[in-house]
């Protein structure tokens, strides 16, 4: 318990009890509670300085937290104050600043596992379904937010699997993975899902449920969002090619708009200026063996002119 708080209980019942035996009690001097007891009779003080501050939020239209307002005071009003005394008379006069207010950091569940970045930004992959990446981004609504879960397949840039929801929990991740799995039945042996630190990514039912599919975890740097570029832009390229233009009023609306979307992503826009996702898979496959025939033509036609050299007698 605070001093202070000690010293308005003995205050409140300084009329039933000794003032010295309730100082014994509390573990305080007699010197700090009268002390308290002047403050207390001195309430113009903070007033005054209050009525200062309140003028100039009127005129600033309460847009100055208490930094800002203990540099004007400074230089402008010539009063020096500590910058924590500021803070304490807005906070008792109500005259905090009603902008840029900082959100408390909540966590959302209790982090049991945190994995290494083995993906380490190479977003290339020589196959299907050997690098996954994931992440949940927010769509605003008239209504709310709804959150995209999403899984992004690195060798096609194809988006595997997405669920939404009107929360951001652990359900959402692991509804996306089982999804994932059930559409892709040829999976690589030592699949990668990439993901943040997010509490969804370090809960011990998302380490289940990769164990169960046997796939490896990877794991950004805490707070490097270009670990997980790829996810990170897929979003981007949603907000701004279908969310920002078209402003869902409802959550249905959101829905709609990111269903068809994604169908358009995968099968109709073109990559890199012109092939799809979807159809690069049977391009690569295509490229790699013409490439290898090509590789077997040139080989075989160096074998046999190297042969043919051997063969042929020297003119003299």
């Amino acid at each position: 318990m605070r001093p202070r708080v000690k010293y308005h209980v003995i205050h409140m019942n300084r009329n039933r009890y000794p003032v010295s035996v309730m100082c014994r009690f509390f573990g305080v001097s007699r010197s700090g509670y009268y002390d308290y007891v002047k403050r207390l009779d001195q309430p113009a003080h903070d007033a005054e300085l209050a009525a200062i501050i309140g003028e100039q939020q009127e005129k600033c239209d309460k847009t100055y937290g208490y930094r800002r307002m203990w540099k004007w005071l400074r230089k402008v009003k010539k009063i020096h104050r500590n910058p924590k005394t500021i803070l304490r008379i807005m906070k008792k006069y109500e005259l905090l600043s009603e902008i840029r207010r900082r959100r408390k950091w909540r966590q959302m569940s209790q982090q049991f596992h945190k994995y290494e970045n083995l993906l380490d930004r190479n977003f290339q992959a020589d196959r299907p379904n050997h690098k996954w990446v994931t992440d949940i981004s927010y769509i605003h609504t008239g209504q709310g937010v709804l959150y995209l879960s999403m899984i992004r397949d690195l060798f096609d840039n194809s988006i595997i699997a997405y669920k939404t929801g009107t929360s951001q929990s652990v359900d959402l991740v692991l509804d996306t993975i089982r999804l994932a799995m059930q559409k892709e039945k040829k999976v690589a042996a030592e699949l990668q899902l990439h993901s943040d630190q997010g509490s969804q990514y370090t809960s011990q039912a998302y380490f289940d449920l990769t164990q169960e599919y046997g796939i490896t975890p990877s794991m950004s740097r805490r707070g490097n969002c270009y670990d997980n570029a790829m996810a990170e832009n897929f979003f981007s390229i949603l907000k701004t090619e279908c969310i920002y233009r078209h402003l869902p009023a409802t959550i249905d609306e959101a829905r709609t708009l990111i269903d068809n979307y994604i169908y358009f992503y995968n099968h109709d826009v073109m990559y890199r200026g012109w092939i799809t996702p979807k159809n690069i898979t049977s391009w690569k496959a295509n490229f790699y063996g013409l490439l290898n025939q090509t590789f077997a033509v040139i080989t075989l036609h160096l074998i046999c002119t190297s042969r043919s050299t051997r063969l042929t007698p020297n003119k003299i």
